[in-house]
């Protein structure tokens, strides 16, 4: 019995472990249940609407099926070609991959939140369980989606479709860790000990705050430049739009594929901005300076707004300011947490921390657009098409060079202009702070000695006013200390007593009558040394004398 009773609450929390960890897996299953049906209700609907149903609906979830496995970057083959060669399609509709990015990071992120009635998982638990369910989905998904027609390169199901989903269930788990950023658990002491004695963590949640900060810019002024670019040449965007998709029936097809392609534009334009451009096939490039090669063009309205060919024209230039505003919005970011408002000089960082931290924000601003440029370029085909989109390592050193190069100096000259006062001086921001609590300090000290105490006297040479009993009388008066070795003796001129000034004594008591004597006794006020001992409490069995009304 007793062993059966021991043996109980074991059983129970491995039985407890092992359904939190199941019921992880099922979130990553059902994360991607979810992306996946999503796209096949759309593929669905779009089949109804069609005037041509093609293979029928086994065909739309097949396509459906496709489409999600592109999502995820994985690079499918298709075999029914104009020429019967295989043709590779790897362009990752990056609007599309924001859901399963979205899915699995928010799968991972709930699976470590406590419940009332459950235990929580380790972080390795839900990362492995979380991305187990999630790939386990892929890879029967992946399997249905074999056919004649339409297959998947293997290889890619590996590199780069689980690195996405394993990099999303990670960054889940680390959200829902509380974002740490500190050295890993195994590293000495030392190293932990160090930084917790510097300024890293404020260091590296700026530079990420300000690479990303300039990774958007970046896409922001690639969404302008492409807008621009529309415009200017609308007539042969809405021509090829209209050429493409014939009716009204493929014409919502041909938007919804034009609308996920925007942010891969926005990609596109930005490496325009940035000067190493994008290729249109392997024989084409286009920069800001030149349109240059024999450029393989498919008909599509957002491939309508690439400039004519030849040499670019001065407005051409002007795209320039992109990667121009990104610099300066690194170095904005960085000097806000370098030199914050209100802050004293202990808190402002120094010009070499500044420095090292706008250039780790360049640095990631480079990563972070080199990636992006990965994934919007890809295969379109064979020969020509083998080809397009950004050069990935090009974009992300032009983004890294940019940023550093006005970066640093921009946080550095910024630094100072941060730091002034409104007075058109340089001291810290915090020196008006500072001396608006000097100026509140007798007030502060009033409020934390209590309502019986009153504080230091401005010119009371360094003695203190302590009320004992009733309000201060206005008639009350003491002249300051004509010296370090005078005593100030207060009284109160009241009637039939004369108001006695203070005698300096240099070495004894000054003489007082008997009268002058009484008069002082009854007052309820008296100057005591500001010592140490007359903040004490009373001893037990002392009182404050009394003092007669």
């Amino acid at each position: 019995m007793i062993q059966v009773t021991e043996r109980g609450p074991s059983l129970s929390a491995e039985q407890g472990r092992s359904a939190v960890l199941a019921f992880a897996f099922l979130r990553g299953a059902l994360a991607a249940g979810l992306g996946l049906g999503a796209l096949a209700v759309l593929a669905m609907v779009l089949w109804i609407s069609s005037p041509a149903p093609g293979n029928g609906p086994d065909g739309a979830l097949r396509a459906a099926a496709g489409l999600w496995l592109l999502a995820h970057g994985a690079e499918l083959i298709r075999t029914d070609t104009l020429g019967g060669a295989p043709a590779p399609v790897g362009l990752v509709p990056l609007l599309l991959a924001v859901v399963p990015v979205w899915l699995v990071h928010r799968a991972a992120r709930d699976a470590l939140e406590p419940g009332e009635r459950r235990p929580v998982p380790s972080a390795a638990g839900a990362f492995a369980m979380v991305s187990g369910g999630y790939l386990l989905v892929g890879a029967a998904v992946a399997f249905y989606a074999r056919t004649d027609s339409l297959s998947v390169y293997t290889p890619s199901l590996l590199c780069p479709s689980a690195v996405v989903v394993t990099s999303a269930a990670a960054a889940g788990v680390w959200t829902a860790s509380g974002r740490p950023i500190a050295p890993p658990s195994w590293a000495p002491v030392r190293l932990h000990e160090k930084l917790a004695r510097t300024r890293f963590r404020e260091c590296v949640e700026t530079a990420c705050r300000s690479a990303a900060a300039g990774v958007a810019v970046l896409l922001g002024g690639g969404v302008l430049l492409v807008a621009v670019a529309l415009v200017w040449h609308a007539q042969a965007a809405q021509q090829s739009f209209v050429e493409l998709s014939g009716d009204w029936a493929g014409r919502v097809p041909v938007l919804l594929l034009a609308l996920v392609l925007v942010p891969n534009a926005a990609v596109w334009g930005a490496a325009y901005g940035l000067g190493p451009g994008f290729a249109l096939g392997t024989a084409s490039t286009v920069t800001p300076l030149a349109f240059s090669g024999r450029p393989a063009l498919p008909v599509f309205p957002l491939l309508a707004a690439v400039p004519a060919q030849g040499p670019t024209t001065v407005l051409n230039w002007a795209a320039a300011a992109v990667p121009v505003a990104a610099g300066v919005t690194v170095a904005w970011f960085t000097v806000r947490r370098a030199a914050p408002a209100h802050a004293g000089r202990e808190k402002v960082w120094s010009m070499r921390e500044t420095a090292l931290t706008a250039g780790l924000g360049a640095l990631g601003c480079g990563v972070g657009t080199a990636v992006l440029a990965a994934a919007a370029g890809g295969p379109l085909g064979t020969r020509a098409l083998a080809e397009f989109g950004p050069v990935w390592w090009q974009t992300g050193a032009a983004a890294l060079v940019w940023t550093a190069l006005l970066g640093v100096p921009g946080a550095l000259l910024l630094r100072p202009w941060w730091l002034r006062d409104g007075d058109g001086g340089w001291p810290a921001r915090g020196s008006a702070k500072e001396t608006a609590a000097v100026e509140c300090a007798p007030a502060a000290q009033a409020a934390a000695q209590g309502p019986g105490q009153v504080p230091r006297e401005p010119g009371g040479g360094g003695r203190r006013w302590w009320k004992r009993s009733g309000r201060r009388d206005e008639d009350e008066a003491a002249e300051p200390l004509p010296g370090p070795g005078a005593v100030s003796v207060p009284v109160r001129a009241s009637a039939g007593v004369p108001a006695a000034k203070a005698s300096p004594v240099t070495g004894g008591a000054a003489p007082v009558s008997a009268s002058d004597k009484r008069s002082q006794d009854s007052e309820p006020y008296d100057f005591l040394p500001a010592d140490p001992w007359h903040e004490r409490t009373a001893r037990p069995g002392e009182a404050w004398p009394s003092v007669d009304p």
